[in-house]
């Protein structure tokens, strides 16, 4: 009689190692980082598509992020009030002093970080771009000490360094390094790190969740309210000038609707899979970035840009491998799973990223809870 496993069946006749959920699973994991990817190399192209002189030559930073923010408020606000195909957050639910306290603080450094990020594509090479957004971690450990949500750690430390250390090569070896551009992207680096400790502090650690869309409800009006003062300072009398321009309607909506795409597809991917698969995901999007910088758009990419970038590239990898390394050593020794409540606040924190950074925010706000 041949063995039998603990269902009373046969050994020969049990399931294979890889089940068909098991594999749907992998598949769906595999479309979703795609989809991500996808769109977020579509959203960078398309800007520095916009902004840049030499292409479509509309240099107006602060006015694409409002036209951003602007349609991303009022398609949520679509859904949300006239179709209500999403609830609102009821426990503990939005007050006005809830709202000025958590999300304003929020909504305002988002707004310097979008500004900021999109205006350094009027200066700096795409590639370039991604390779000083390789010093996120970097800004976002620094952050979490100052604002004491994270331990002074010398090995992470030491890594830290490294990335920054790699990320200073490459500006070395860049061919087009203009000081303003690079004061910018890493203006837009600090705000994004602080926006995203913040995260912790104003709205996770007080249990709020929001969905893709209500973040954009409560977030994108906050956002474009911010980004109307600077505009009217800086902007608007350019603007004015230019009394020919005709804006192509086609073009901006496109980028646009991209661009609320990618903010839903940001919370597919870190909902259905883990910050983790995230910055795995972001670091494939950036060499793709580059290769594409430098074969299509023609940018130039140095010997001594690539090694600079591969030193930063190895921190990262590394302090990927440190943070699933130490996942599996949670799992190892039986660490409770965080309560349906607790998975949805960490989601929540996710909601509010911009859309091409190496986040992590997953896993550090499991760590400020437990």
């Amino acid at each position: 009689m041949g063995a039998q496993n603990p269902s009373g069946g046969d050994a020969a006749s049990s399931p294979p190692v890889v089940s068909e959920s098991v594999l749907r699973k992998v598949l769906l994991s595999y479309f979703y980082v795609s989809v991500w990817i996808f769109l977020s190399f579509t959203v960078i192209v398309f800007n520095k598509y916009i902004l840049d002189p030499k292409m479509y030559n509309w240099p107006f930073p602060i006015s694409l992020t409002m036209v951003h923010m602007g349609f991303c408020s009022s398609l949520a606000f679509v859904l949300v009030r006239v179709f209500r195909l999403v609830d609102l957050p009821s426990s503990p639910s939005m007050t006005p002093s809830l709202y000025f306290k958590s999300v304003v603080p929020i909504g305002a450094l988002y707004s310097l970080s979008l500004w900021f990020s999109n205006s350094a594509y009027i200066y700096l090479s795409v590639s370039f771009i991604q390779m000083l957004k390789a010093l996120m971690p970097v800004a976002v450990y620094s952050t979490g000490i100052i604002f004491k949500k994270d331990d002074y750690k010398r090995s992470t430390m030491l890594n830290m360094l490294s990335i920054s250390l790699g990320v200073a090569v490459a500006a070395y070896g860049e061919a087009r390094f203009d000081m303003w551009g690079v004061t910018l992207q890493l203006a837009a680096v600090a705000a994004e790190a602080t926006r995203l400790v913040l995260i912790q502090i104003l709205l996770t650690s007080k249990g709020i969740s929001l969905n893709p869309i209500t973040s954009l409800y409560y977030v994108a009006p906050c956002c474009l309210a911010f980004l109307t003062v600077p505009w009217c300072a800086v902007e608007l009398p350019r603007l004015r000038a230019m009394a020919s321009f005709q804006p192509d309607l086609l073009t901006f909506g496109t980028n646009s609707l991209c661009a609320f795409a990618l903010n839903l597809a940001v919370f597919l991917l870190v909902g259905k899979t883990s910050a983790l698969t995230m910055n795995v995901a972001g670091v494939v999007k950036d060499w793709l970035l580059i290769a594409f910088s430098w074969s299509v758009i023609k940018d130039t990419v140095t010997p001594i840009n690539l090694f600079g970038y591969g030193i930063a590239f190895l921190g990262v990898a590394y302090y990927n491998h440190v943070k699933l390394q130490g996942l599996k050593a949670k799992e190892a020794q039986g660490e409770k799973k965080p309560t349906p409540a607790k998975e949805t606040d960490e989601e929540a924190g996710a909601l509010l990223r911009d859309i091409d950074g190496n986040e992590r925010e997953e896993d550090r706000a499991n760590d400020s809870k437990a």
